[in-house]
């Protein structure tokens, strides 16, 4: 994994831990279910961006592009059908919801283009 990619897809973990800690600490915290759900998504989003940022695995890459995916996924149902009872309408909270989006995307794009580019040379 060139540095690049592992530099921004670690950026891209890190923000979207460090919006689900705030989230958390905020009032996610007291939603049953939800709560620990952004408390785990927090430190492992973390984790996982700090160890990239230091020389994770390569691994690391495709388990962050798997990771954001699921919160990607986890987040329109939590905006369509619900996510265990949760409903959220539209990009509440502003503006944490629209930078867990994209950074949660950006992470998704850099894990994707890195993987091709990696299976292609």
């Amino acid at each position: 994994m060139t540095l690049v990619y592992r530099l921004v897809i670690a950026a891209a973990m890190v923000v979207s831990g460090g919006v689900h800690a705030y989230l958390y600490v905020h009032g996610y915290r007291h939603i049953p279910t939800i709560g620990t759900g952004f408390l785990v998504q927090a430190a492992v989003f973390c984790a996982v961006g700090a160890l990239l940022a230091v020389g994770a695995p390569r691994w690391f890459g495709w388990a962050s592009g798997v990771l954001s995916a699921g919160a990607l996924a986890a987040f329109a149902l939590s905006r369509t059908v619900g996510l265990f009872g949760f409903v959220e309408t539209g990009a509440e909270p502003v503006p944490y919801a629209v930078l867990s989006v994209v950074a949660e995307a950006v992470a998704v794009l850099a894990a994707g283009v890195w993987a091709v580019r990696a299976t292609r040379g």
